[in-house]
């Protein structure tokens, strides 16, 4: 009886994972074949590989891949740093206001973004940040997004308090203790961030389009929007150029996926420190 139950078990993941792989391989297979093919059957032709050729050629989609991966990685580097820190601050510091800061950070996790879209654009436009990345990038270093800040906060609440008092004994400051001992031990939840934050940043798409208006500068998620609405027609050049879009990211949480759930489970405060 076990063994059958073992067996539907593992039948169902199949299932589950075929689903799953079922859209992106008819993608693949689309994107190698010529236009007419997709829309009326026909006899089976080999692979086009020149259609991803084209689909990097018709508009500048490499620069476009080049603009996210500097979005990406700036500010994936600016939301481990400020948020790490921030997280820090709420777990073992003690100042005035922190509880009622808390609390707003909390709130913060429930404001939908285009709530505060206008009012960041208006202060953005006053800065003469419009059409720069500045306004992609510079959020992520002041404090990374409250999501991140409450991840890194739960983990180091779990931290036991020995290894912080005993490093204070020997002579280590607030600076080094974080440095020295927090974020060491810390890479799970390190890694977990970075390969979340990097996949937000990739697909961000409203904020891009708001503050960019020069398309040299588009990421890649705006120019995938711009290449479809010229390339509309050409179903198999847009699904080539949505196939490149996704190497990075998958590539980043391949990467990542050893601690990614980790990360996850120890910044819940479930770790292997304990509840904290």
């Amino acid at each position: 009886m076990k063994e059958r139950w073992a067996g539907l078990r593992v039948a169902g993941r199949i299932l589950a994972a075929l689903l799953f792989v079922a859209p992106i391989g008819w993608a693949v297979w689309a994107s190698l074949q010529p236009l007419d093919r997709l829309y009326h059957a026909g006899e089976a032709e080999p692979p086009r590989w020149e259609n991803y050729e084209r689909a990097v050629t018709r508009l500048p989609f490499l620069r476009f891949m080049g603009n996210s991966l500097l979005i990406a990685t700036a500010g994936t580097l600016g939301v481990v740093w400020s948020a790490s820190l921030a997280g820090y601050a709420f777990a073992r510091l003690r100042w005035r206001g922190r509880d009622a800061c808390f609390v707003l950070l909390l709130a913060c996790l429930v404001m939908p973004e285009t709530v505060l879209l206008v009012p960041r654009f208006i202060v953005f436009r006053a800065l003469g940040w419009v059409n720069t990345y500045k306004p992609l990038i510079v959020p992520a270093w002041l404090g990374g997004g409250a999501f991140y800040v409450l991840l890194f906060r739960q983990f180091f609440r779990a931290v036991p308090r020995e290894l912080e008092d005993a490093a204070r004994i020997d002579g280590a400051s607030t600076w080094q203790v974080y440095r020295r001992i927090m974020m060491p031990i810390a890479r799970p939840v390190v890694a977990a961030a970075a390969c979340i934050a990097f996949v937000a940043h990739w697909h961000a798409f409203l904020d891009p389009l708001v503050y960019l208006s020069d398309f040299r500068t588009f990421p890649v998620s705006v120019g995938l929007r711009m290449y479809h609405a010229l390339e509309g027609s050409w179903a198999n050049l847009v699904l080539a150029a949505s196939l490149l879009a996704m190497i990075p990211p998958v590539l980043v949480v391949l990467l990542c996926q050893k601690y990614l759930m980790r990360g996850l489970h120890l910044g819940g405060g479930a770790g292997r420190f304990g509840g904290g």
